[in-house]
């Protein structure tokens, strides 16, 4: 009888009902967690980049149409007509870096008010050549690779070409290939 009592007493003691380990719980909230942050790094990049990206293109519109006004000279509110193309060749220098050697190779249309003006710099290429292969020869790396250097670049290369005019015609230079080694 005493057996039988034992027997009865194990029985109603049952082992707990297996639920969720806790370790396993941990686990997956630290993982969630992780996802999470993850996402959120991943979203502020992609979104911030964006916004960094659009705030510069709407500064470059911007000054982009305050030269448009400022070399057009008409009435405001009307775009200038785009002038007459001048291709020169293709441009390959030693930037002036002085520990590495540099490379920039650069291919420049210029924008002329008409053909007259054409017809000068068709006379003169090799000066024109000249003065911005000395332009670009010293300029180093740091300089031209950023885009308000490019932007400065473009405006002296259209001072020195207009230099060597004897009525200045070149409205802007414009780069077609820019490649920096």
């Amino acid at each position: 009888m005493a057996d039988a009592a034992a027997a009865d007493d194990k029985s109603p003691v049952a082992a707990p009902a297996p639920g969720f380990p806790i370790k396993l719980l941990i686990m997956v909230s630290v993982v969630a967690l992780l996802f999470g942050v993850g996402g959120a790094v991943v979203a502020v990049k992609l979104l911030g980049g964006s916004d960094k990206a659009s705030e510069s293109s709407e500064e470059h519109k911007s000054e982009a149409a305050a030269k448009s006004e400022s070399h057009g000279g008409g009435k405001q509110g009307q775009a200038a007509a785009p002038g007459a193309m001048f291709d020169l060749d293709p441009f390959i220098v030693n930037l002036a870096d002085t520990p590495d050697v540099r490379y920039l190779k650069i291919t420049i249309k210029l924008e002329v008010e008409n053909e007259a003006v054409s017809t000068d710099l068709s006379a003169r290429v090799p000066q024109v050549r000249d003065a911005v292969l000395v332009l670009l020869s010293s300029k180093d790396v740091n300089a031209v690779r950023t885009t308000q250097g490019k932007f400065q670049l473009r405006d002296e290369i259209t001072q020195r070409i207009n230099g060597l005019l004897p009525k200045p015609g070149v409205r802007s230079a414009y780069f077609t290939d820019f490649v920096v080694q």
